[in-house]
């Protein structure tokens, strides 16, 4: 396992660098476990910096959208949540006490920051409604929000209309005086801006209430919680554009009392972390082409996904960090993205086995696979920029079954002259005119899945990771790499549990300098 500099700085980052659904979670797991194997002590804590219940992570067998995905580990003491996450605080109980009943501690090592922003149902609404003016009032396609909430949510942060965590310590007075005008202003704008008919708004109800009832369906038959508990219909009234406030006042303010304890400064525990020397692994949530800024406008998260946001979210100054940048060894996207590489996983033999491995942790949807397309991470090192790579999933491209086919990298796209570039438009109707070019390789028919060691590899297998590494580098560095300190590879995952990772990988410059791993054929 390539460690680089670890022991130089005590902040170590995790983040995509695709389009999401990485493995991130296996990242930080895999990390937890290695800190403490080399330190023979535990990671001062991990950290979600970003986004809020959009993010799907499924570490050490646990499904996790709001809680850090380090929460498996039941050594580390801290389970931190940064100041730039926006969170349901009933979403942090119904992850919680499923996992407190596994006799996974959860609420004791559970720090919210005070400034951590509140989330609520009218946010979920904001988000189920803006969908729908955008579809029906506007004509456009659907940007395939979770309707989670979470861009409304943001929305309140930069129109200064924040309700904190540190709400919950005060005044219940004023929490209520800033959630009802909250409402008021959701109500108003569903109603007289985004257009909503009233079967529509009832709907929503309905449908919020489906899809958490079917989210939480093992705690609701292991007996953790109500099946009303997860009924939304029961805040609405039966005139459409009204709400019970009382009752979503009383339930918002019990869950955020619940988790008064749990509500403090995270900032003094990085800095301490600093102080001690002991490791903080963060974690964020999508990736960087979901930069709100930087990625495909609009199918873009509402936060920022790059590492500069750990020091906006955790409040403290910059230091150096270790950036690891997960992928996988194909790709994937969800929603409505224009996907460039994207295998037909209805007719390609490989694509089918593919999408067989591939549902949303926080949605349930179906993803979209394709091939690896190094221009996008290439670009996303250029200006994103990450010091150690970790590559998923290699095992999924196995040729088994008698699967048939060679595997494919996109090194290039091919405008519509017919010239070649390695750049990412950011325009995105630019983008949706390009053309893959591909390098395509032979694949191999062993499984891997137990190989715990580099060498142990079939030879087509360390071609391809050679190849995925070498194309992405002659992306980021479009004028040669030499004197440049390269990203390393952390490991490749060879499997979905965890353990099932190959760290023994040669360094970057070897890797891509073998010549006896040269590809075998062009297209």
């Amino acid at each position: 396992m390539q460690t680089g500099d670890d022991n130089k700085t005590n902040l170590i980052s995790v983040m995509g660098i695709s389009m999401g659904d990485e493995g991130k979670g296996r990242v930080v797991h895999e990390l937890l476990e290695q800190i403490e194997r080399d330190s023979g002590k535990p990671a001062a804590g991990v950290m979600k910096v970003n986004g809020g219940a959009n993010a799907g992570h499924t570490a050490a067998g646990l499904k996790l959208n709001l809680l850090p995905s380090g929460i498996g580990n039941p050594n580390v003491p801290k389970l931190l949540i940064g100041a730039g996450v926006v969170a349901d605080p009933r979403k942090f109980i119904w992850e919680a006490k499923p996992l407190e009943a596994r006799s996974l501690s959860v609420f004791s090592r559970l720090l919210i920051d005070e400034k951590t922003q509140v989330s609520d149902l009218t946010h979920r609404l904001l988000d189920l409604s803006w969908e729908d003016y955008r579809v029906k009032q506007l004509g456009m396609e659907s940007r395939g929000s979770t309707g989670r909430g979470i861009s409304p949510a943001y929305s309140d942060e930069t129109s200064q209309w924040q309700i904190f965590y540190l709400a919950f310590k005060q005044d219940r007075k004023c929490f209520a005086t800033a959630l009802k005008g909250r409402v008021l202003r959701a109500l108003d704008t569903i109603r007289y801006v985004c257009k909503v008919s009233g079967e529509d708004w009832h709907s929503f109800f309905d449908n919020l209430t489906e899809s958490e009832t079917r989210a939480n369906q093992e705690s609701i038959r292991d007996g953790i919680f109500d099946q009303k508990e997860f009924d939304f219909t029961r805040f609405k009234t039966s005139e459409p554009f009204e709400l019970n406030f009382d009752l979503l006042e009383e339930v918002y303010w019990q869950a955020g009392s619940e988790l008064a304890s749990c509500i403090g400064d995270v900032r003094s525990v990085l800095l301490e972390s600093k102080k001690s020397g002991i490791p903080v692994v963060s974690e964020f949530g999508q990736a960087y082409w979901l930069d709100k800024r930087h990625g495909f406008t609009p199918n873009v998260t509402a936060s920022h996904t790059t590492s500069a946001e750990l020091f906006h979210s955790g409040g403290i100054p910059l230091q150096k960090t270790r950036e690891i940048g997960c992928c996988k060894a194909y790709d994937t996207k969800v929603g409505t993205h224009h996907f460039l590489t994207q295998i037909d996983h209805e007719t390609d033999p490989l694509g089918k086995k593919l999408a067989k491995l591939e549902f949303g942790t926080s949605t349930g949807r179906q993803r979209m696979v394709g091939w690896f397309d190094a221009v996008e991470k290439g670009n996303a090192l250029r200006y994103g920029g990450f010091d150690e790579l970790v590559i998923n999933k290699l095992d999924a491209l196995t040729l088994d079954d008698g699967l048939d086919c060679q595997l494919k990298i996109c090194t290039a796209y091919q405008l519509p002259d017919g010239s070649l570039t390695t750049n990412v438009p950011r325009i995105e109707e630019i983008r949706k005119t390009l053309t893959p070019v591909y390098e395509t390789l032979d694949g191999w028919e062993e499984d891997i899945s137990a190989i715990t060691s580099y060498d142990k590899l079939p030879l087509n297998a360390k071609v391809y990771i050679s190849r995925m590494v070498g194309s992405l580098l002659e992306v980021a560095y479009p004028d040669g790499y030499s004197g440049i300190s390269l990203p390393q590879i952390r490991f490749v995952g060879v499997g979905p549990d965890p353990g099932q990772i190959i760290a023994d990988i040669p360094s970057t410059q070897k890797l891509v300098a073998d010549q006896t791993l040269a590809p075998n054929a062009l297209s």
